[in-house]
């Protein structure tokens, strides 16, 4: 049988080993309670980390390991196990940062975009990982994103990041930069591409009968050039391009109103022009249930909204609420949903 939008697999990658990712896939995936939906779900990454939380949550393995990648095409609904050649054995130190995490991490990856390039209708799922861990490990990379951009070949400037709840979905033109090099990085072809992408993805999600708002990068959307020319010479121009070529987009307005008016209904999601423009409002109302989706793939990608909290590791406290969001709504954009 091979893969239909139904029943088209999942990747869900454990992440860094050492970090939260094996644990919440454990406590997420075994038992009688798991999570299901109806398809594939295969984990990838070190099968070390995943016996070492089954032990001590006094589970039994949960999975059925795979030979190899092409396996999954014909596996049938369950939880699989496909581990990285290079992992096999790997010691984990769970809630340690170390190098060894960053390469299970780091291998994890380099698995499933070589996967995915034959198979671009399956889905992704990626735990969290430390960029100081995925570095030290060799992979010279900020993160997730720019990882697969460059491994996909769509290259960085031909994605968006986006982090969604249950209410709010906020789309960034820029993603980690410093504060200070934020106005240089808000251009136009990066405020048209980021709201391209967002506008395609609310259609994809059934939800584009209202406009995406526009955040201005300045105070008061720049008051008419009062307070900074950035949101009339570039914001202002983007949108109305891409206005002129079907997108339902409205702006740029004032940041602080506007997420009070997108919780009441108006919008269909937020471009907000930076990190923590956009993410506090989320993240105060969805905490733990955030997803974080990468628009521009060539493939469905969706990730926890938090990170490797090493801290956390082994503790319980932990929520597995943003993985089972995760992993919901890759299974949705996909085709079909958690059962």
């Amino acid at each position: 049988m091979t893969a239909s939008a139904r029943s088209a697999p999942i990747l869900l990658t454990l992440g860094d080993a050492n970090g939260l990712g094996p644990e919440l896939a454990c406590r997420l995936l075994a038992g009688p309670d798991a999570v299901a939906c109806g398809r594939p779900v295969a984990l990838v990454g070190p099968e070390s980390a995943l016996l070492w939380h089954c032990e001590r949550l006094g589970l039994a393995p949960f999975w059925t390991r795979l030979a190899d990648g092409e396996a999954l095409a014909e596996a049938a609904p369950g939880v699989l196990l496909l581990e990285p050649p290079r992992l096999a054995g790997l010691p984990v130190t769970p809630g340690r940062e170390t190098p060894a995490g960053g390469l299970a991490a780091g291998e994890t990856l380099e698995y499933v975009v070589a996967l995915l390039a034959k198979h671009p209708d399956w889905g992704l799922v990626t735990g969290p990982l430390s960029k100081a861990a995925l570095n030290a490990a060799g992979f010279a990379f900020p993160g997730h994103t720019e990882f697969l951009a460059e491994r996909s070949g769509v290259g960085r400037k031909g994605v968006c990041m986006h982090l969604c709840g249950p209410i709010l979905r906020v789309s960034l033109v820029t993603t980690h930069p410093p504060l200070a090099k934020v106005p240089s990085l808000v251009t136009y072809d990066r405020v048209a591409r980021c709201l391209n992408l967002t506008w395609d993805y609310v259609r994809r999600l059934g939800v584009s009968d209202r406009p995406i708002a526009v955040c201005g990068l300045n105070p008061h959307a720049g008051e008419g050039g009062l307070l900074g020319h950035e949101d009339e010479d570039v914001v202002r121009p983007a949108v109305a391009a891409a206005v002129a070529k079907g997108v339902s987009a409205v702006g740029p307005l004032p940041a602080d109103t506007l997420f009070y008016r997108a919780v009441q209904g108006e919008f269909s999601a937020i471009l907000a022009m930076y990190h923590d423009q956009g993410l506090p409002p989320l993240k105060l109302l969805h905490f733990k249930d955030t997803v974080n989706v990468t628009l521009g793939l060539p493939f469905v990608r969706t990730s926890v909204g938090h990170g490797t909290a090493f801290d956390l590791v082994g503790t319980g406290k932990a929520a597995t609420s943003s993985l089972a969001a995760a992993l919901s709504l890759a299974c949705r954009l996909t085709g079909g949903g958690i059962e």
